[in-house]
């Protein structure tokens, strides 16, 4: 065939289709006790750290939001992190990380038990600042990233917030709420993403999941968007409220990704209601096994798959996930034409 022949050809066949674009989240388990630590397991190539890498490159994402990784005022520890996963064959050159809320102190009796400088006092639970934040690892540039973690609980419209008297400086957010938008071939995708708090362990800690995960109704982009992250919340098991994520349906999707294997429903799973293959934490204590960390592309996505990296004992990628964490990476492959 022809030059000539060629280029008609390809004109008439049209633009080629875009590759799929596969979002992913998960708490990898990097934190540490104290500042400085995961840094010092990073260079040292602790076994943890490098199955968390390892775990990451298989799943092969574009975007990924990492709920648990300590941060540091230079991203010394994620720019490292991020060296891992190029030496595992999966570059994502593009990252984005600040200082969350987590472990960011107020100075104040935060919790009410009468001592103040202790974890539960600062705007989100945390020994120190920067403790189990927020960090988003990309294959695709970021075009830019609005943070509302400094919006109060008491301005957000239709809060559940309790009577507080510290009311004009306690934050909705307890690790972060950011939308990052991503770069992409089709146009900008924007991720929304939080971790919040357990709806357990204090007495504000119900409204206060229920009140950040549908945070993101009342600060939607007008453009393509997935709700991303560790939503903390159950929609049949543990303590969380069902109708939190029954709000988030009104403008998402949910694509249910399931894991290739799910532990035996015995134990603590023995009474659970939920299906064990959308769970994404392993508890070996009441309630057991969760669903808590969802991907949730926008209504009128295409979303071509999804899963749960939860590989039977004896496939050879399960030693790296039970050594990462107890937390399970979930996916969505989306196409954005």
């Amino acid at each position: 065939m022809g030059l000539r022949a060629l280029a008609l050809a390809l004109l008439l066949a049209g633009p080629a289709a875009a590759d799929p674009l596969r979002i992913a989240t998960w708490d990898p388990g990097l934190s540490r006790d104290g500042p400085g630590l995961l840094l010092r397991d990073i260079t040292a190539r602790d076994p943890q750290v490098l199955a968390a890498a390892q775990v990451i490159a298989h799943a092969a994402p574009d975007a990924i939001l990492l709920t648990g990784l300590d941060w540091d005022l230079d991203n010394r520890a994620l720019t490292a992190f991020a060296g891992l996963l190029a030496e595992q064959g999966h570059a994502m050159p593009h990252h984005h990380a600040t200082q969350s809320n987590r472990g960011m102190a107020t100075g104040v009796d935060l919790d009410g038990d009468g001592r103040a400088g202790q974890p539960r006092d600062a705007q989100g639970y945390g020994a120190f600042t920067g403790q189990a934040g927020l960090a988003v690892l990309s294959r695709l540039p970021i075009a830019g990233v609005t943070d509302h973690s400094a919006t109060l609980w008491r301005d957000l419209p239709g809060n559940r917030m309790p009577e507080s008297p510290h009311a004009d400086i306690q934050r909705l957010s307890s690790t972060a709420h950011w939308d990052v938008a991503l770069d992409t071939p089709a146009g900008p995708l924007h991720l929304l993403a939080l971790a919040a708090t357990p709806p357990a362990f204090e007495d504000r800690n119900p409204a206060r999941n229920h009140d950040e995960v549908t945070f993101w109704l009342t600060h939607l982009p007008d453009a393509p968007f997935a709700i991303l992250g560790n939503l903390n919340v159950d929609p049949q098991d543990g303590d969380g409220d069902p109708a939190t994520l029954a709000a988030l349906a009104a403008v998402t999707q949910d694509p249910r990704p399931r894991g290739a294997w799910q532990p035996p429903q015995t134990g603590p799973n023995a009474g659970q209601r939920g299906d064990p293959a959308l769970d994404t934490a392993e508890y070996d204590r009441a309630p057991g096994n969760l669903r808590l960390d969802y991907v949730l592309p926008a209504q009128g996505l295409s979303v071509l798959a999804s899963g749960v990296v939860w590989p039977a004992p004896d496939d050879p990628l399960a030693e790296a996930v039970a050594l990462a964490s107890h937390r399970r990476l979930v996916w969505v492959d989306l196409d954005l034409k």
